[in-house]
């Protein structure tokens, strides 16, 4: 599977461009934020989603490893394709679909050519598990700073939900990462 391509942009039509690696041209489906970044001879690096079934292969490019991260998750939806994913990233960038989502913005999905009611609202209650809310989350830390504590805590066999709700429980503002490490185990450990 193709999952990283480097070159430069030799064709561009419609919601697609031909990269242009080593002499060979890739055709890759991109969302808009990539059409901007992707003028013609200049040199685009994509993370790259080979969606393979019997009659064709396809290539979606993305401008960051985590977009592809969120259009897998899209695609994991029944009833939603990977043309239909690619066109929710035309409408917003990453974190404003995951914002829809958490929030359950049924309008953002619908504003994407054929996602309708039904399947947006199938997007939102089958991810939104998997982004939790907002309410979840201690925004006084630093993201590096939670990440950093969510996945050592994740190594000793919590999972997110339960890193996270320990974050918010020992309310540490200024503090080494590993005294929120240390703390948060001894809550979760009660």
């Amino acid at each position: 599977m193709i999952g990283f391509l480097r070159g430069k942009v030799l064709f561009r039509e419609g919601d697609s461009i031909i990269l242009d690696v080593n002499g060979v041209g890739y055709k890759v489906r991109v969302a808009s934020d990539v059409l901007v970044k992707g003028a013609l001879g200049m040199p685009l690096e994509l993370f790259i989603y080979t969606h393979v079934r019997e009659d064709i292969i396809a290539l979606f490019g993305f401008l960051e490893s985590l977009d592809i991260k969120l259009f897998e998750n899209l695609i994991g939806v029944s009833g939603i394709g990977p043309k239909t994913a690619m066109s929710v990233f035309s409408v917003g960038s990453r974190t404003s679909i995951v914002d829809a989502i958490i929030k359950g913005d049924v309008d953002f999905f619908t504003s994407v050519p054929r996602l309708g009611r039904k399947n947006a609202q199938k997007i939102i209650i089958e991810l939104k598990n998997k982004f939790g809310s907002t309410d979840e989350f201690d925004l006084s830390a630093e993201d590096g700073e939670v990440s950093e504590v969510v996945l050592a805590l994740e190594s000793f066999g919590y999972t997110k939900r339960e890193a996270l709700s320990a974050l918010k429980q020992i309310s540490i503002k200024n503090g080494k990462v590993e005294d929120k490490i240390r703390l948060a185990l001894k809550y979760l450990g009660k």
